[in-house]
C-alpha cells in the first residue's frame, strides 16, 4: 500500500538511502541511532525551526551506526529560520569514513525543499556494486567512469557510481520538494469555509 502522506514517503526513501550506504560501508545493518544527532543540535542552536523535523529525520538516519560524527554548518545569519541551511557531515565507521550533505530550504508557504547526499567509497569495482546492489535499477551512463542508477518507484532518488580504482565512489542522492511536517497543526479554516451551499436558483 502506498503511503498517503509526504512525510512517510520521505521516511521510507531516506531509510532506504541511509541503510543502503551503511550496508556498503559496514556490511551489516546499523545499530540504533543516538538520541540526537549533531546536525539537529547545531540547527536548533542557530534558530532553525520550520525545516527542523525534516533535517532531524534525515540526519538521524544518516549518522546511524557511526562511531562518531561532526558537522560543518552554513546558514543565513540574518534569517536563520527563513533562509536555506547547508551542512556537511563527516562520519567515522568501524572500517570506513563517510561524508554526507543535508540541505533544507523553506519557502513562503511554510513548506521546505530538502536534499541529502551520502558519499562513500566501496573497495570493489563499480560494475560489481551495480550488479549486487542495484540490479533492479535503471542505469544511465554519463561518462565512461560515471553511471547513474534510478528506480521509477523513487523518482527523486538516485545512486551515482564513479570508478575510482581500486574502489568505487558512491553518491546516494535524495530530494523532496514542498515537504511539510504532518505533526504541525493545520491552519484554521475560515468560519463557514467547510459548509457547502446549494446553488441559487435563477
Amino acid at each position: 500500500m502506498k503511503p498517503t502522506q509526504r512525510f512517510p514517503r520521505l521516511s521510507l526513501a531516506a531509510l532506504a538511502w541511509a541503510f543502503a550506504g551503511c550496508a556498503l560501508a559496514q556490511g551489516v545493518l546499523a545499530p540504533p541511532a543516538p538520541p540526537q544527532d549533531t546536525l539537529t543540535r547545531a540547527a536548533t542552536s542557530v534558530g532553525v525551526k520550520r525545516c527542523l523535523p525534516a533535517i532531524t529525520r534525515l540526519a538521524t538516519l544518516t549518522v546511524q551506526g557511526s562511531r562518531s560524527h561532526d558537522v560543518l554548518l552554513d546558514w543565513d545569519r540574518k534569517r536563520p529560520d527563513g533562509g536555506p541551511i547547508f551542512s556537511l557531515i563527516g562520519m567515522e565507521f568501524p572500517n570506513a569514513g563517510v561524508a554526507a550533505s543535508i540541505t533544507a530550504i523553506p519557502d513562503d508557504s511554510g513548506a521546505c525543499t530538502v536534499s541529502a547526499e551520502r558519499i562513500s567509497v566501496a573497495p570493489f569495482t563499480c560494475a560489481s556494486v551495480g550488479q549486487q546492489e542495484l540490479a533492479s535499477y535503471k542505469m544511465t551512463r554519463l561518462l565512461p567512469n560515471y553511471a547513474v542508477y534510478t528506480d521509477e518507484k523513487e523518482p527523486t532518488s538516485s545512486v551515482s557510481l564513479i570508478d575510482s580504482p581500486p574502489g568505487c565512489l558512491i553518491i546516494r542522492r535524495y530530494v523532496e520538494y514542498g515537504w511539510r511536517d504532518p505533526a504541525a497543526a493545520p491552519a484554521a479554516a475560515p468560519a463557514g469555509a467547510g459548509a457547502t451551499q446549494p446553488p441559487k436558483k435563477r
